[in-house]
């Protein structure tokens, strides 16, 4: 079948959105197709403008195209639109560039980011003609890989996934590819058992087929580890960085180019996945970030630049990467911004030296009193805040985004209150200090607790959806008091997501179920079918309430164990005890918390500076 031309002439004229399927974006990398010995497709399961947003993609994407016998495509979820187009026609899934079909390729990896993408993954594979169960593919079938921060917990996807990367990817990738080609050879393509039988070798790589169904996952292949144990980088300054990224063609939810300051985190919040698995912290130093920022800006003309971490203004560097980076950006007319904020007056400081608009800035004070910040070791105070927000205000900011979380470990009816007085004590703050000025516009964003394989809160069990929507509906009158804005996060969708973070291998038949019942996109409110998932959970046989809600014990057989993250079980226990406690934990750049992170992974924290 000539995609090219159905694509043009009979599927793009029907869609809103044809942007999202050319694939002819600048730095877009089109090769050869038949002269490149090794093809793979970046699977992102969500729809353009999220995935041309990821910095994973275009890490993986530049890379892997950095190399001549190499060739890396991509394919996104197609919006609703696009796929009742491609279904009708029969056109089966394709990459961007070359819009060759998915199965034509030799590997399709999955980055899996978010528990609600799930579904995306089985029907990119079904749109790809591809048998979405692990055991129906055969030999004339891709490699199906997934890797991401939601790979942490593999077991619902063991089902539909031949191989799970687990950890970070710049090394690994290149190892796959290297022996996909090495076991293909001249035969066209690999036996899927041999690829197997190999991959297995490569260490963060979890193959499901190769341990026992029961609890705890016993390795039945004589290669197979006991757990496996995280992949990190050592030394970011020497990892590839792409500094001519793709631009999107399509509106993107981030449009700008992307610059790293560093992995990890030291701040130690419970509740927090990603500042757990991507430990410990290492640093890039400042002149190669000028250098990457320098060439990313010349080379997409991106009207902004974002300094990306999971806490940015922690970067030791920052003293004397942010004059010559504004420096820089200023002569490029180019915006300079921070994802957000630390509830602190320095960061706010520190972020009024960034060229650009300022329009609204985030602060995540995540509780309401001080006692539920120390059982999550969030770190801050109220006049922490308060002080941020006049600093904000001084510096010329108008609007302010509070980020809370709702259903907490240990929260009382006192805690919801302590938000709404946080809140009502920032809005008196921006009367008092707007005078003769436009009023500060307050905010506020509530999420739900949604416990998470790997941090000291996986034991604990999310609340009943009942008692969530009673939390909400009290914190949101006692808002609306102080004049100020309150969204909260759909609970059922909450729900879903916790189900999956710390599911087992059952979770798969639940996933199937929904995936043909019609559910995808279901991280987007307009497409979140909820009847489908409760009828889905009925049919398996499962209460997604009570899964939801369960708790563990400490010597409980937990499905993701097989999967080691670097942090030892000993650490999170004793951080979760501490929480029950109500005890913190400082920083560990400041007293190392024996996660056992850099002895078992063999990565020390790095710093550019020294702190500060």
């Amino acid at each position: 079948m000539e995609i090219e031309r159905v694509l043009l002439e009979k599927i793009l004229p029907q869609v809103q959105k044809p942007a999202r399927y050319l694939g002819t974006e600048w730095n877009a990398a089109h090769k050869n197709w038949d002269a490149v010995p090794v093809r793979m497709a970046f699977a992102f399961p969500d729809l353009y403008e999220v995935g041309m947003s990821h910095l994973g993609l275009q890490i993986l994407y530049g890379l892997v195209n950095s190399r001549e016998d190499y060739l890396m495509e991509r394919a996104f979820t197609p919006a609703p639109d696009m796929e009742r187009e491609l279904r009708k026609t029969k056109v089966p899934l394709f990459s961007l560039e070359s819009h060759k079909p998915l199965q034509d390729f030799d590997v399709i990896g999955f980055t899996l980011q978010y528990e609600l993408t799930f579904t995306n993954v089985l029907n990119m594979l079904d749109l790809a003609g591809i048998p979405y169960r692990t055991r129906e593919r055969g030999d004339d079938q891709p490699l199906i890989i997934a890797g991401g921060p939601a790979a942490l917990n593999p077991e619902p996807l063991t089902p539909f996934i031949d191989a799970f990367l687990i950890g970070e990817g710049e090394e690994a990738i290149l190892e796959i590819l290297d022996l996909v080609r090495e076991v293909k050879g001249s035969s066209g393509r690999a036996s899927r058992l041999q690829l197997l039988e190999r991959l297995v070798e490569i260490p963060g790589i979890y193959i499901p087929s190769f341990y026992s169904e029961e609890y705890p996952r016993k390795p039945l292949h004589p290669r197979a580890p006991q757990r496996v144990q995280r992949r990190v980088l050592d030394k970011l300054d020497f990892a590839y960085f792409p500094t001519s990224p793709l631009v999107p063609l399509a509106e993107a939810v981030h449009e700008r180019g992307m610059v790293e300051l560093f992995r990890g985190c030291t701040r130690g919040c419970r509740f927090c996945q990603a500042g757990m698995i991507y430990r410990p912290v290492r640093e890039r130093a400042p002149e190669a970030l000028l250098a990457q920022a320098e060439e990313i800006i010349k080379n997409t003309g991106f009207e902004e630049l974002s300094l990306i971490s999971l806490s940015s203004l922690d970067y030791s560097g920052m003293a004397e990467l942010l004059p010559s980076l504004a420096k820089g950006c200023a002569t490029t007319r180019t915006g300079l911004s921070l994802p957000s904020l630390r509830v602190d007056s320095f960061s706010v400081k520190t972020a009024k030296e960034l060229p650009g608009r300022r329009t609204s800035v985030t602060l995540a004070p995540e509780a309401g009193s001080q006692r539920l910040r120390d059982v999550i070791n969030k770190g801050v105070t109220e006049n922490d805040l308060l002080e941020a927000v006049e600093a904000a205000l001084e510096a010329g900011w108008f609007a302010v985004k509070l980020y809370f979380m709702v259903g907490l470990p240990t929260e009382k009816k006192e805690d919801l209150e302590g938000i709404a007085d946080l809140v009502a004590k920032v809005v008196k703050l921006g009367k008092r200090q707007s005078q003769g000025r436009k009023r500060l516009r307050v905010t506020v964003s509530a999420s739900t607790f949604v416990p998470k394989a790997h941090t000291p809160f996986q034991w604990e069990g999310q609340d009943r959806s009942d008692l969530l929507e009673e939390k909400h509906q009290y914190l949101r009158t006692l808002i609306k008091k102080s004049r100020a804005e309150y969204n909260w996060h759909n609970i059922e969708t909450s729900m879903i997501e916790a189900c999956f973070a710390r599911g087992g291998r059952e979770m798969g038949a639940v996933l199937e179920e929904a995936f043909l019942r019609g559910c995808r996109l279901d991280s987007w409110t307009e497409h979140f079918n909820y009847q489908a998932w409760l009828e889905s959970f009925e049919v398996v046989g499962i209460d997604p309430a009570d899964y939801a809600t369960r708790c563990f014990d400490y010597d409980d057989l937990l499905p993701w164990e097989v999967i080691d993250p670097g942090v030892s079980k000993d650490y999170l226990i004793s951080e979760h005890r501490k929480a029950m406690d109500e005890k913190v934990t400082v920083d560990c750049r400041d007293v190392c918390g024996k996660c056992g992170v850099c002895s078992s992974l063999g990565v020390t924290t790095q710093l550019a500076r020294g702190r500060g």
